[in-house]
């Protein structure tokens, strides 16, 4: 049985600490052209993880409410960025349902990462009533690029082949998913461009840090090394591969 969204990387924090993607600054850059973004500005940053985002908008100036689910992966946050801004993060045990935040109380509801596991029309109805008036609502994704390199197309199938839940939370859906979670408002988007290099250890990191990717003691996580190892030697080049992705940046008013 699939654990709930909100426990599913309790086991993984480490790991997603150290290997997953950050986002390009050109995201920022976009909000406060696009959006008016300002450090004066409030936001709620929905299921901030490890704060990844969250510390972008920290560095920004702003005053984040970090709301996260899971205790682990919320307390990761609060070291990573106790250093910056402490004074400007308030760590909220919430969820996208159920931000226990007070009504029109911040100016942007982020979700970085995220709102594909929201109950969406639920957190719709929470985020409007957080959101002040004319308030901006922005989700964004790191999509990984599947196809673009041999190396890519063979981590791809070994995810289909070895992920235990992989075909089901991919992202295929997320752009029909967004334009239903803004109507009958509109939503704009823009793709940035994002790299990560990786060496052998780098990479069963970035692997292991995924949901879907079993772990020591599941049945198929030897062979899904064996696997990973065999891909590696096939493509590395001087002792690394790259993953690519895709920054997409939704927002708009809901």
């Amino acid at each position: 049985m699939s654990k709930s969204p909100t426990a599913r990387f309790s086991d993984r924090v480490e790991n997603y600490v150290r290997y997953r993607p950050g986002y390009p600054p050109e995201v920022l850059d976009l909000l406060r052209a696009e959006c008016g973004l300002r450090p004066s500005h409030v936001v709620a940053d929905v299921a901030s993880g490890t704060g990844v985002f969250t510390r972008l908008l920290l560095e920004n100036g702003n005053s984040v409410f970090a709301v996260e689910p899971n205790a682990a992966m919320r307390e990761m946050g609060i070291q990573q960025l106790e250093s910056i801004g402490s004074n400007r993060l308030v760590s909220v045990a919430g969820t996208a349902e159920e931000t226990t935040l007070q009504s029109a109380s911040v100016d942007f509801v982020t979700a970085a990462q995220a709102a594909h596991w929201f109950d969406l029309p639920r957190a719709r109805t929470e985020f409007v009533r957080i959101l002040r008036p004319e308030g901006w609502c922005v989700l964004i994704w790191n999509e990984r690029e599947t196809t673009t390199t041999s190396f890519l197309r063979g981590y791809e199938q070994l995810l289909l082949t070895y992920g235990t839940d992989y075909k089901e939370v991919r992202h295929e859906r997320t752009t029909a998913m967004i334009h239903e979670f803004f109507a009958p408002a509109l939503s704009e988007e823009r793709v940035f461009s994002l790299r990560q290099e990786f060496d052998y250890e780098g990479l069963a990191g970035r692997l292991l840090s995924s949901s879907y990717a079993p772990l020591e003691g599941h049945p198929s996580y030897a062979p899904m090394m064996q696997e990973l190892q065999r891909i590696f030697r096939a493509h590395a080049e001087d002792g690394a591969v790259d993953f690519e992705y895709k920054t997409r940046v939704f927002y708009g008013h809901l």
